[in-house]
């Protein structure tokens, strides 16, 4: 076994704790990963702080150096810079897998922290530690020209939005719209932007009408306006909603044009729809979540050509609790990243 020094949750009540664990003994196909930063997601703060199987050490969006590898293992090195997201095992072999949708794996995906190891059954522990061991078929080559620490949440919140950039083909002529612009909202409008789309953004909050700009949107709309939300009806091909609680989906759907798309990637709760909204238009309601190794790839490439990361309050792991606090307060712009080099190991 290894030793890894961590933080833990040892219940929903207790603040997060600095603590010494093991992680496993290097399989064949594994590689071991020097953690140097992990983004601070809400899920993160969800799971510490409202359920979980305890204790518990959060952390699934990370990037770092190979410090190790598996005897079967090819396509790392030791000295490699590489990044991990929320997904470190799948089963491989069901149609999801085949399709490079291990994100959606029939039998489920081992998580990064919380999931069962497929090989022995205990519980994963997640990367706000000095290192983690992940099978090499959930690293991902790290382009070198990035901040490491502002790459890290495009690790969960980019992946997240950048599947369904991909999937409805966003490109020059497509007008897309981004709902919220927080951790996931503020990639969206970063990548389509990129990707040569025009991008409209909706927020609930004018004061946060500068900040879209800044971030690339083309249009501002504030969502709580009736009139300004009016004047899009039919006016774009793809929405992809990141607004993280339950909304009325029937302004967004009215902004959409012949077959366009809703996709909310933000509530993952149950929700109600008038389906003469669909009707009208012909139009689709969709979601999406986290992604698949060859999205992942993919995103980081792209990432590295265009100069693309996640705008982040980098602080030492060891302020771990006053990040969470500040998260829960939504005093963010847009993602927390820990730096891991303060831990002792």
């Amino acid at each position: 076994m290894r030793t890894t020094t961590g933080y833990r949750a040892v219940d929903k009540t207790a603040p997060l704790e600095q603590w010494t664990f093991d992680r496993r003994d290097l399989r064949a196909d594994d590689v071991a990963v020097r953690v140097t930063y992990c983004g601070v997601c809400h899920t993160d703060l969800h799971s510490t702080r409202t359920a979980g199987d305890f204790p518990m050490v959060p952390g699934h969006e990370f990037v770092g150096e190979v410090t190790e590898i598996g005897s079967a293992v090819t396509a790392f090195a030791v000295g490699d810079a590489v990044a991990v997201g929320n997904i470190v095992d799948s089963c491989g072999t069901c149609d999801m897998c085949a399709a490079g949708q291990e994100n959606f794996c029939r039998e489920f995906p081992t998580l990064t922290y919380g999931g069962r190891d497929r090989h022995d059954g205990s519980t994963t522990r997640g990367a706000y530690s000095d290192e983690y061991v992940v099978r090499d078929r959930f690293v991902y080559h790290r382009p070198d020209n990035l901040d490491p620490a502002a790459v890290a949440p495009l690790m969960c919140a980019g992946i997240t939005v950048w599947e369904p950039l991909r999937r409805w083909n966003v490109g020059p002529g497509v007008r897309l719209g981004v709902a919220g612009i927080g951790g996931l909202g503020h990639l969206a409008v970063k990548l389509g932007r990129a990707l040569g789309a025009e991008v409209t953004v909706f927020t609930t909050s004018a004061a946060k009408v500068a900040d879209a700009r800044k971030l690339g949107a083309h249009h501002v709309v504030v969502s709580t306006d009736e009139a300004e939300m009016a004047e899009q009806t039919g006016a774009l091909d793809l929405i992809i909603d990141c607004v993280p609680v339950e909304q009325d989906l029937a302004p967004y759907l009215n902004t959409l044009a012949l077959d366009g798309t809703l996709c909310i990637v933000g509530y993952l709760g149950s929700t109600t729809v008038d389906f003469i909204d669909l009707l009208i238009g012909r139009k689709s309601l969709a979601s999406a979540g986290s992604g698949g190794r060859r999205y992942t790839q993919d995103l980081l490439n792209f990432c590295g050509e265009n100069g693309i990361v996640a705008d982040v309050e980098t602080m030492p792991s060891a302020r771990v609790n006053e990040a969470f606090d500040r998260l829960a307060a939504n005093d963010v712009r847009y993602r927390f990243v820990l730096d891991m080099s303060d831990l002792p190991g």
